[in-house]
């Protein structure tokens, strides 16, 4: 059987270890590569080539979700699995439109994780047994109940939402600047577009929808949630 090159994400050196040990013991997949930032996983991802990346949704710098799509653009024929301890329906949807194959969850995932890298591999989607009956579950509600109604969303493109990101993390324009390899005063044209387009004017309300909307975990903000 071929052999399949693997890249972790995942901020947490312990979880790295754990999956890396898991999947060293299986003679056909190799460990090529590590990254504890979102950012560097698409650096990663871009100079290694895996065929599959394990991808954690809530990363510094670089959330999963944007970190997925930004592989997916730079390398189409990665496949990534999202490993999370999210099960809920919002952080499913949006991690299968930024281009995921599979979605696992964290607590289950050492049952499921070989067999999702094998599937994913051959083209096909994967998902735990709870993922898979949530999404089960909302097809069959969309079916009965006809389209849901859902809020507007609010698009940003890729650099307002990393810019987003940073600034929730408390990062002052200045950092993010030299972070993005941008210019301060294109920094801070692109948090006034992000404001403008939420309709949100102070930095801690821009903490509290990053942290509602799951672009950061709490435990990831500079600014204090209040």
């Amino acid at each position: 059987m071929p052999n399949i090159t693997v890249l972790l994400v995942d901020d947490h050196n312990i979880v790295r270890q754990g999956l890396k040990a898991l999947l060293t013991s299986e003679s056909n997949i190799t460990v090529i590569g590590e990254a504890q930032t979102g950012r560097e996983a698409v650096q990663l991802a871009t100079q290694l080539r895996p065929e599959v990346v394990l991808m954690d949704l809530a990363m510094p710098l670089l959330n999963g979700w944007e970190a997925t799509r930004q592989i997916n653009k730079a390398l189409p024929s990665a496949k990534i699995i999202v490993l999370s301890s999210y099960a809920n329906e919002a952080h499913i949807q949006q991690a299968i439109a930024a281009g995921a194959a599979a979605y696992l969850i964290k607590q289950t995932a050492a049952a499921d994780l070989v067999k999702a890298i094998h599937e994913v591999k051959k083209g096909n989607a994967f998902f735990s047994p709870a993922i898979a009956q949530c999404i089960r579950q909302e097809s069959c509600r969309t079916h009965v109940e006809g389209e849901p109604q859902k809020p507007p969303q609010v698009e940003l493109t890729p650099r307002e939402a990393e810019v987003l990101q940073l600034i929730a993390e408390g990062f002052a324009n200045k950092q993010i600047a030299g972070e993005l390899g941008l210019s301060v005063k294109t920094v801070e044209k692109h948090r006034q577009q992000v404001m403008n387009k939420l309709n949100i004017h102070d930095t801690a309300s821009l903490v509290r929808h990053a942290v509602a909307t799951g672009v950061i975990e709490t435990n990831l903000a500079g600014v204090p949630v209040i």
